[in-house]
C-alpha cells in the first residue's frame, strides 16, 4: 500500500474558498474512484493556512493510472481544478510506504497530530522497528492512526499520526507516556537516531473521512 499525503498552502483569505470548492465540487467528483481518501484537515498549529489530505493506492502504478483517468474528467478539470489552482500558493507531496495502515478512531470530533522526523541515513528501518516495539507502551495512553516511511521526497523520513479528543487529552497522554518505562526505553534507543522533528496539529474539515 502506497500513501500520498498532499499539503496545500494558501493565502489566509483563500482557505474558506478552497474548502467550499473541495466539499461541493472536488470530493463529490472524485469520491474514492481515483484513490482512497483517508482524511482532509486544516492546520491549527504549526504552519497555518494549510490543507492536508491523505490518499492511498495499491502502488505507484495504480496512482499514475488513476490520475491519468481523473485528468480526462471534464468536470474535474473544468469545475474544480480550474477554480482551485489559482488560490493555491504552494503544493507539497509525500509518497509513503504504510508500516501501520490507517486505523480510524472509534469516536468523532477529534484533533489529529502528524509528526514527521528525519532520521540518520540508513537508520529508518531500525528506528521503525524500535518504534513499533515502543508502541506497546505508548498506545496505552492514546491510539496511533498510522505509521509511514517516506519514499519521496525525503527517503530518510518517518512519520506517524495520533488522534486526541482535544489538546488537553493530548497533553495528558504525552505526560503519562513520558513516565512509562516501556516508552522511555524506546526514546533512549530511537531518540539518538533523529536529526529533525516536526509536528503539526490538524483539525478535520466538515467532509473529512477521519473526523
Amino acid at each position: 500500500m502506497i500513501y500520498e499525503f498532499r499539503t496545500y498552502t494558501l493565502r489566509p483569505t483563500n482557505v474558506p474558498a478552497y474548502l467550499k470548492l473541495a466539499e461541493d465540487v472536488g470530493r463529490p467528483i472524485r469520491g474514492n474512484d481515483f484513490g482512497t481518501n483517508h482524511g482532509y484537515w486544516v492546520s491549527e498549529f504549526g504552519q497555518l493556512n494549510q490543507i492536508w489530505h491523505l490518499w492511498s493506492y495499491e502502488g505507484l502504478g495504480e496512482r499514475q493510472a488513476l490520475h491519468a483517468e481523473l485528468a480526462k474528467n471534464k468536470d474535474w478539470t473544468g469545475e474544480y481544478v480550474a477554480n482551485v489552482r489559482p488560490i493555491i500558493e504552494k503544493q507539497e507531496v509525500r509518497f509513503m510506504n504504510g508500516v501501520i495502515d490507517v486505523k480510524p478512531p472509534a469516536d468523532s470530533g477529534n484533533l489529529y497530530e502528524y509528526r514527521f522526523y528525519r532520521v540518520e541515513t540508513g537508520k529508518a528501518p531500525q528506528w521503525l522497528e524500535a518504534f513499533q516495539e515502543g508502541l506497546k507502551a505508548r498506545e496505552k495512553y492514546s491510539p496511533i492512526v498510522g505509521l509511514w516511511h517516506t519514499i519521496n521526497p525525503q527517503p530518510h523520513e518517518v512519520s506517524h499520526m495520533w488522534v486526541y479528543p482535544d489538546l488537553n487529552a493530548r497533553a495528558a497522554a504525552r505526560a503519562e507516556a513520558a513516565k512509562d518505562k516501556g516508552w522511555r526505553a524506546f526514546l533512549k534507543v530511537g531518540g539518538p537516531m533523529l536529526l529533525e522533528m516536526q509536528s503539526i496539529i490538524l483539525s478535520p474539515t466538515a467532509f473529512s473521512t477521519l473526523d
